[in-house]
């Protein structure tokens, strides 16, 4: 016995007599899960309500046995286009992918004249149906190399478009003709970011000539977002912190008077060189925020130079190397580093070991009913600059997940709304799910029990959970409960208590 669980390597229960072995394991969490205070009274109580909950942290689990929570492996879905215009280039970067309805639009940094930096960057746009397939219009706007024939929509307004960043502005009290917004500038001649504003992502205009965030470095993409959770904007920004690149981040009301900026946390982990950091309501959990960045390591060089002249790289960019990192944010200045591990492996082949490559896009969208896309900047200043897209199931950055041998989960004590319990999940054809739902005491609420529970066998990305054919769980709904969760080869991407 370890911590008061049962071993349940040695135990290895067979299932002639798991239910007995669902009530011993059941009684040891009970009699060491306690998190009440002396006075008897549970010291918080979380409170769910109707929203889906990732389990890409610590926030919901009290603790487990024979279950961790793992990070998966974004699969590799080869290159969606070529940063391949006259005013595109090698040192196209910082891009931002939107799914607004059935259009997924794409923005990113051009570099005419070729120097990262350089005053005549502009920023261009791409669109796609489904994510997968691009296409690159001719918007007319701006004249570059004798033409109009581009795809340009922020050009002649240095420094703004070197990394100018827009979102869709999920504010309800938002007007028609600023749906979109951006930041964009640098600390070049102290100008700061300058707010913009679009009525359809593609015609952008000033709403302000000076910067609204000044205090910063602001070399890299600077993200911001309306916060359903925290019902403001926020806005995540370059800084530094004991000399490595670092975040910050304001807030604002109105998108032009923002806080003091307020350095963010990384827990008990090592200081890395964050170069971007992306984060980003999850569309699924917007109160998750997730951050999928960009980790420069300085001076850690793969490529010789005989091998990067071979590639064609600028000779300014080979002799560091970078990968893509996941950590995510509950709001406030916290993020949690729970994996330390690179979310992304730069790929096989000297073209990936290059200086500022691999740098996701911001933003993570649903290209299909199953699926999440990914997009990540790849063979940077080489010729071969292009756009890479990965794709996930929905959800499916971590999972709870438990081997062959049995493992337990209890949950913290929590409230909810709702009327169903839906999970999205996967298991063997021998692994099995199965739920109990407790008091805030730990006792087994009649009806929904381990015996109860009817075993959940497949994949899929939503089920509803029953328990000997009951699925409705509203009598519970607003009282202090747990959750037990059973695995056995399986994984648990997300909860969700569905009021319909």
């Amino acid at each position: 016995m370890r911590d008061g669980f049962l071993n349940i390597k040695k135990l290895e229960i067979h299932n002639k007599i798991r239910t007995n072995s669902f009530a011993c394991l059941g009684l040891l969490l009970l009699l060491n899960f306690s998190v009440f205070n002396k006075g008897g009274i549970v010291d918080q109580v979380l409170e769910l309500k109707d929203r889906r909950e990732l389990f890409v942290d610590h926030y919901l689990i009290e603790k487990f046995q024979g279950v961790t929570i793992k990070k998966h492996i974004p699969v590799d879905e080869g290159p969606v286009f070529n940063f391949d215009k006259p005013w595109e280039g090698p040192f196209c970067g910082y891009v931002t992918i939107i799914k607004d309805n059935d259009i997924y639009r794409a923005y990113y940094r051009g570099s005419q004249g070729g120097k990262d930096g350089n005053n005549n960057e502009v920023t261009c746009y791409t669109e796609s149906k489904d994510g997968i397939k691009w296409i690159k219009p001719s918007l007319s706007l701006y004249e570059v190399y004798d033409t109009f024939d581009n795809n340009i929509v922020v050009a002649n307004e240095a420094p703004v478009q070197h990394n100018f960043s827009p979102f869709l502005d999920a504010n309800p009290k938002v007007r028609s003709d600023q749906k979109y917004k951006a930041l964009g500038g640098t600390i070049k001649d102290k100008i700061g970011l300058i707010p913009y504003t679009s009525p359809d992502g593609i015609h952008w205009k000033k709403m302000h000539n000076k910067g609204v965030i000044t205090e910063g470095k602001f070399d890299s993409q600077n993200v911001v977002f309306w916060s359903e959770r925290e019902k403001c904007y926020v806005c995540y920004f370059r800084t530094l912190n004991n000399g490595y690149r670092s975040v910050s981040r304001s807030t604002s009301d109105d998108f032009i008077n923002w806080s003091e900026p307020e350095a963010m946390t990384f827990g008990d982990t090592p200081l890395e060189h964050l170069y971007t950091q992306q984060t980003s309501p999850y569309f699924r959990a917007p109160h998750i925020y997730v951050a999928i960045g960009g980790r420069l390591l300085p001076g850690r060089q793969v490529l010789t130079e005989k091998q990067a002249k071979d590639l064609n790289v600028d000779p300014r960019y080979f002799k560091d190397c970078s990968d893509a990192f996941f950590m995510t944010s509950r709001g406030g200045n916290v993020y949690d580093r729970t994996f330390m591990e690179a979310f992304i492996r730069p790929g096989i082949g000297f073209d990936n070991w290059v200086s500022r490559s691999n740098y996701p896009a911001l933003n993570v969208v649903q290209t299909s009913p199953t699926e999440m896309s990914i997009y990540v900047n790849q063979d940077y200043a080489q010729p071969t600059a292009h756009l890479h897209r990965y794709s996930l199931r929905l959800d499916g950055f971590t999972s709870l997940s438990a081997p062959y041998i049995e493992g337990e989960v209890l949950s913290k004590v929590f409230t909810f709304s709702g009327k169903e319990l839906e999970i999205n999940y996967s298991t063997s054809a021998a692994g099995e799910l199965k739920f109990e739902i407790q008091d805030e005491h730990g006792r087994p609420i009649p009806g929904y029990t381990m015996d109860d529970s009817d075993t959940i066998i497949g994949n899929e990305i939503s089920r509803i959970v029953t328990w000997k054919g009951n699925k409705d769980v509203k009598p519970l709904a607003s009282k202090a409960v747990r959750l037990r969760i059973y695995m056995k080869d399986a994984d648990l991407y997300s909860i969700k208590f569905k009021q319909d």
